[in-house]
């Protein structure tokens, strides 16, 4: 599930709970296209907090979200990662594209 938040007209926060693997990843991004298209924020911070679990499938959902709002010059940043879904990031090296910050 993905729960937005606005925090002002160029800005979205969406705060994502459960788990991100193969199953929901192509649910969850298409949620997300929606919104992105639907609002066109500036910056988004995707709130991981809620998501006990991903895999391989969360890397690719963080890299698309990443890629669309790169199109429009748009930014975004992951925040309060769990320990599990922390791991996956760290070993892909994810925080070179964006900032990334760990509970």
């Amino acid at each position: 599930m993905a729960e937005e938040r606005r925090a002002g007209p160029a800005r979205m926060e969406v705060r994502l709970t459960g788990e991100i693997d193969h199953h929901r990843a192509g649910e969850l991004m298409r949620e997300l296209e929606d919104r992105l298209d639907l609002e066109a924020p500036r910056e988004v911070e995707l709130d991981l907090s809620g998501v006990g679990f991903m895999d391989s499938s969360g890397i690719a959902l963080l890299i698309r979200v990443y890629r669309a709002l790169a199109l429009t010059g748009g930014t975004m940043l992951v925040t309060r990662v769990p320990k599990q879904p922390g791991k996956v990031l760290r070993a892909a090296g994810l925080s070179r594209l964006f900032p990334i910050s760990y509970q």
